[in-house]
């Protein structure tokens, strides 16, 4: 069965020199479409090698699996590949911390680490990426067969306008976008006055396909209609997007394709895992993001339990890598929110799907009078009512002993209008919500714009004293 499958092995390598028939919509027809459960069953056995290989070389797993009477021969049905406890972001820090810079989750000698990456640090310690040339490789071949389903064709030009730093979606944006034979802008982001640079470029090259944060987008519209430059003109064919929610959020997904007249997909996972496209959408399929399973695998597990959760249900992802030798990953808990189904896509692919993209993080979520909202839900609320000004902010604070959320909102209606504007508004957005909400609103191009990526929630009862 996995014979059957392209280059299905395990250390990972592909043939560098490969490229489909220009024709194919696919870049492996046979794993892209095969029987799901044909899949699945090439799948189990391969997870069974990376753990069997991870136990080999990490203590991290090594000693994490003993102590819970785990060993990787004992994976021989899902069942019990669900029984494999998670690894968390706390833990990683934590390995980190004790055996740095990497971690005793490093399986390769740190002599082989090719590329070094990580999060911010923003709120914690920071996590260092370390990723062998090997599995750098791997990823931009990845990365190119998924593009290659967005309908990216060697000799095109990518845009790349996110950040280059520690921040690894922009990187891997070049990788793969290199591996297919494009051009690529590594345009970067993020400095002031870069995004007036940006829209003259886009003007200049009218790449075929741009990538960045749905954040930047719409503030790169912004900027170009300041310009007195439609966005149009740009003559984008194709837009993918990570970094946070909104590709697949109905109103910001719209708002970007009406700016734009290009083709919206939404791409994401974890850095941990991939740099993002391990789920991603299709040209044929652009709503929601497609479960390359044969790249990662992908479960949406009951968040107390983590047991899978059926199709049709929601849940947290938990990811696990099927090619990684250097930091590989085995039941990575996510702390997203989605939901995902198993249906027929257009494009003809096989995969499961998450149709609302990844929507929410359980951190993220605000707990508000016994109610739980999510900031994607008012995101996509606001961007639908007419005299939106195209930014936000969530405030909750505390006052006395009841919660209080305030949404402060732009406006492009005149003074005279505000009024009616904010009733109606407000009485709108708390009963979409379901929660009592307060509504202001300021006037346009007040409040900050995201060069990268937003940051729309102020918790104010974080510095509250009880």
């Amino acid at each position: 069965m996995s014979a059957q499958m392209e280059e299905w092995h395990f250390p990972a390598g592909y043939d560098q020199s490969y490229l489909p028939d220009p024709s194919s919509p696919y870049w492996f027809p046979h794993r892209e479409t095969m029987d799901p459960e044909e899949r699945n069953a090439a799948v189990l056995p391969r997870l069974r090698e990376v753990m069997e290989y991870a136990y080999a070389n990490s203590s991290f797993y090594k000693d994490k699996w003993d102590a819970v009477d785990c060993k990787p021969a004992d994976i021989t049905s899902w069942e019990a590949f669900e029984q494999v406890p998670v690894v968390t972001k706390a833990e990683m820090r934590q390995a980190q911390a004790d055996h740095p810079p990497f971690g005793d989750y490093l399986c390769i000698e740190p002599t082989d680490v090719h590329h070094i990456h990580g999060t911010s640090g923003t709120t914690g310690q920071p996590t260092a990426f370390g990723i062998g040339r090997r599995d750098w490789e791997v990823i931009a071949d990845n990365h190119a067969r998924i593009l290659w389903g967005m309908g990216v064709r060697p000799g095109d030009t990518v845009f790349v306008a996110a950040l280059f730093s520690l921040y690894l979606g922009s990187w891997g944006a070049m990788a793969g976008a290199e591996r297919l034979r494009c051009r690529v802008l590594p345009f970067g982001a993020g400095a002031q006055g870069m995004t007036s640079r940006a829209v003259n470029w886009l003007a200049r090259l009218k790449p075929t396909a741009f990538y960045a944060t749905p954040s930047y987008a719409l503030r790169l519209a912004e900027v170009a209609e300041q310009e007195k430059i439609d966005p149009r003109e740009f003559g984008l064919k194709v837009m993918f997007f990570s970094g946070e929610p909104g590709a697949s959020v109905p109103t910001v997904r719209k708002a970007i394709e009406d700016a734009f007249g290009a083709t919206v997909i939404d791409c994401g996972t974890m850095a941990e895992m991939t740099p993002f496209m391990s789920a991603s959408a299709t040209a044929g399929t652009p709503d929601g993001m497609l479960l390359w399973q044969d790249i990662v695998w992908h479960e949406v597990c009951d968040p107390d339990t983590f047991r899978t959760v059926p199709f049709g249900s929601e849940g947290t992802p938990v990811y696990t890598h099927l090619e990684r030798t250097s930091q590989p990953m085995i039941r990575l808990a996510s702390n997203d929110l989605t939901r995902w189904v198993l249906e027929d896509n257009p494009c003809g692919r096989t995969y499961p799907k998450l149709p609302d993209g990844v929507y929410g993080r359980i951190d993220d979520m605000i707990h508000i009078r016994g109610e739980n909202v999510y900031p994607t839900e008012v995101d996509n609320y606001l961007r639908g009512v007419e005299g939106y000004g195209g930014e936000h902010q969530i405030i909750v604070r505390r006052t006395g002993s009841m919660d209080e959320m305030i949404v402060r909102a732009e406006t492009t209606h005149p003074e005279g209008r505000r009024s009616e504007f904010e009733q109606r508004t407000g009485s709108g957005l708390q009963s979409f919500l379901g929660v009592r909400v307060t509504f202001e609103s300021v006037d346009a191009n007040t409040l900050e714009r995201a060069e990268h990526k937003s940051r729309r929630v102020v918790d104010e009862r974080e510095h509250t004293k009880r």
